[in-house]
């Protein structure tokens, strides 16, 4: 299998594939393709497995698209302005990811919920409260929302973010929430009460430009009726 990730900050990546490699993506996922690949739609792994994949944002099917002959290609577009990132996992290894973030990989991956049980980041945790498990072996494409920013935590680093700005991390590194300082800080500096904390070991990597505050920006500037 080879791949070629281009179109600059709306990304597409375009996947060779060898006769008999396979590749799974949600429901719909897929851009355009060659006519020598056969599709096929099921839940991958049973109806439980689908409706948990469902809560961590993709959903309840997955497609997956295999080559009939050699030098076939498939591509597959991001949903929103970003970057696609090729990460490569290898057995017993797993990455946390953000919800919406998985695009597409090899069928030897697997696709989970990743389901936080403490019980601050479960009530006040806000966007990472559900997240996106990938376990390797196998090679995966990962959507992030603007830009990425790279961060190797050491052992015991912190660092503190607003939860949205969460794209990905090893599984090596704790995920939690704290809550902010001061009571002018909680009112007036726009974070709210509570702040997600990330701590190494570890590789995090984290967006610039989170869906949801996109959204946000775009749904202020539109004129209120009247």
């Amino acid at each position: 299998m080879e791949y070629e990730i281009k179109g600059g900050n709306l990304p597409v990546v375009t996947v060779t594939l060898n006769n008999g490699e396979s590749l799974f993506t949600e429901s719909g996922g897929m851009a355009w393709m060659s006519d020598n690949i056969r599709m096929e739609t099921n839940t991958k792994g049973g109806l439980m497995k689908g409706l948990r994949r469902s809560l961590a944002g993709d959903s309840l099917f997955m497609t997956t698209y295999t080559a009939e002959q050699g030098n076939s290609q498939i591509s597959f577009c991001s949903s929103y302005p970003g970057e696609i990132k090729a990460l490569t996992l290898q057995q017993g290894q797993s990455m946390i990811c953000q919800k919406h973030s998985f695009l597409a990989g090899e069928s030897s991956l697997d696709v989970d919920m990743y389901f936080k049980k403490n019980i601050g980041v479960g009530f006040f945790g806000g966007e990472g409260f559900i997240l996106q498990k990938l376990s390797g072996p196998g090679t995966a494409f990962i959507e992030m929302d603007g830009s990425m920013v790279e961060y190797d935590l050491a052992p015991g680093e912190v660092l503190k973010i607003d939860q949205g700005h969460i794209g990905m991390f090893e599984e090596s590194v704790s995920f939690d929430v704290q809550a902010v300082k001061g009571m002018k800080n909680i009112f007036l500096s726009g974070e709210g009460l509570f702040l997600a904390t990330l701590k190494g070991p570890g590789k995090v990597w984290l967006q610039t430009m989170p869906l949801s505050r996109l959204v946000q920006l775009v749904a202020a500037s539109i004129p209120s009726k009247g």
